[in-house]
């Protein structure tokens, strides 16, 4: 099989939503959405964007600015449309929505999507943009020099923007959403590294991708220390306005280098994208299975990733490669190893003893020796359960056997009473009555009547023959004979 070292760049892109992943190929897009009663939900709906059909949109450095604003419109849309179905069913209409459905009707929904997005971008400009500078100024008085202070100006927004990413690692939703954000990169690595898009060889990928909007923002920060450094101006009203108004020349050239970064992988491009694959570190989590599982379904439902492997690796993939199972290739991208060798430990013992579902929170050795404990009480109850059948099949097929040695047991019995000592004639009588008492064949079911009479006729004769040679010769001279 020969591969195609050249470009493999996809073409999808996606984002993380509320327990789940939207996907998106050109203007069509897919959202995947585990909803509470566990069923995968997938919603496919089309978005030309802003200005669709513009020359605009093909212009290098001024399509990044609406690329951008398509990606935060679409991105609350999903966003959304994930939380619907997590949303208290019995909420009540309130007083804001009643005034945007008299306003706008039915446009009130996208109305209100629209304001949502304005607020978030003037937010993120005040917190990462404005922000920054008020801070630095105040150390104006301790230092002179206005490009130390414009040095300043960056690390203080770098600090900002890393401590927001850290601080929001911590809530519980925030990191399941994260989860989804690895999921949503081990897809379309795994893709694009050639491999059939299944659930193992999805799990085995890298959660780190140069295209991730995590290195689009610090993309951003970067070239706005750079931008902020070289072009300056005294009033500090105006150099907080310039700050705001260089906001789309900045998206425009972080748009371009990320771009480059997903089509390149030399070196200058590993360097530049560096400190963006670190920090999805923190913006990205190892997803369980059941996550790979959302994406690949949102992936699915937009992308023809067969037709793409045969025509960039050139091989079709046969439908035998979809089953989960480990492949012989034994390259693994996870950027932090664990969770795949994990997974491979445990897959490992599943197939040593009867491949069993993996079990969360165990780790493959203790799966395996517990297994092997499994095993060896399995092998003792077998060894058991065979022993009692071949008992009871002895104890029908052989009465004659299990009743000759119970007259023996008898025998032996009776003749130790008889070497105590000396005894009368008639306690002699006496047991030989109770002997016979004893070994009387009483009628049963489904017994060899002929075959008992034969062997207790036997077990007589052996009794008396026994029990005269063993008599003392003083009783047999006196005549006591029985």
């Amino acid at each position: 099989m020969k591969k195609n070292k050249g470009n493999r760049y996809s073409g999808i892109g996606g984002q993380a939503v509320l327990e789940g992943v939207m996907m998106k190929n050109k203007d069509k897009y897919a959202v995947a959405v585990r909803k509470p009663d566990g069923v995968i939900d997938v919603e496919v709906d089309v978005y030309q964007g802003i200005m669709e059909g513009s020359v605009l949109k093909k212009v290098p450095f001024v399509r990044g600015i609406f690329n951008f604003l398509d990606s935060m419109v679409l991105g609350m849309r999903s966003l959304n449309h994930s939380v619907s179905f997590y949303e208290d069913g019995e909420a009540q209409e309130t007083a804001a929505d009643k005034v945007m459905g008299k306003l706008f009707r039915e446009k009130a929904e996208n109305v209100m999507l629209g304001m949502v997005t304005v607020f978030s971008i003037v937010l993120a400009v005040a917190i990462f943009m404005v922000l920054p500078y008020f801070i630095s100024s105040l150390f104006e008085e301790y230092i002179r020099n206005t490009s130390v202070m414009a040095i300043l100006e960056g690390v203080i927004r770098i600090l900002i923007f890393v401590g927001y990413i850290v601080a929001i690692t911590m809530m519980k939703d925030i990191r399941r959403l994260y989860q989804y954000h690895g999921a949503e990169h081990k897809c379309i690595n795994c893709i694009e590294k050639g491999r059939p898009l299944t659930v193992h060889n999805v799990m085995r990928s890298s959660r780190l991708h140069k295209r991730c909007g995590t290195s689009f923002l610090f993309f951003v920060v970067f070239v706005s220390i750079i931008v902020f450094f070289f072009i300056r101006v005294e009033q500090p009203v105006l150099r907080v306005l310039l700050r705001i108004a260089l906001i789309p020349v900045i998206a425009g050239i972080s748009y371009e280098i990320i771009r480059l970064a997903g089509r390149s992988n030399n070196i200058f491009v590993r360097i530049l994208s560096a400190p963006g694959m670190w920090l999805q570190k923190l913006t990205t989590k190892e997803p369980d299975r059941e996550m790979a599982e959302v994406a690949i379904a949102s992936v699915e439902a937009v992308f023809d990733w067969k037709a793409y492997l045969k025509e960039t690796f050139g091989y079709e993939v046969d439908d035998s490669w979809l089953v989960d199972e480990p492949s012989e290739d034994g390259e693994d991208e996870n950027a932090n190893g664990d969770g795949y060798a994990q997974m491979e430990e445990t897959e490992a013992a599943g197939e040593t003893v009867g491949r069993e579902p993996e079990r969360k929170g165990v780790s493959g050795k203790e799966e395996k020796a517990k297994r092997e404990t499994l095993g060896k009480e399995g092998k003792k109850e077998v060894r058991i359960k065979e022993r009692v059948e071949l008992e009871e099949t002895e104890k029908h097929e052989k009465p004659e056997l299990e009743l000759e040695t119970e007259l023996e047991t008898d025998l032996e019995t009776e003749l130790e009473i008889e070497e105590i000592g000396d005894e009368t004639e008639e306690a002699v009588i006496r047991k030989e009555t109770e002997w016979k008492a004893a070994t009387e064949i009483k009628p049963q079911p489904e017994r060899n009547r002929k075959a008992e009479t034969a062997v207790t006729e036997a077990a007589m004769k052996v009794w008396q023959e026994e029990n005269v040679a063993e008599e003392p010769e003083g009783r047999r001279e006196g005549g006591n004979e029985i």
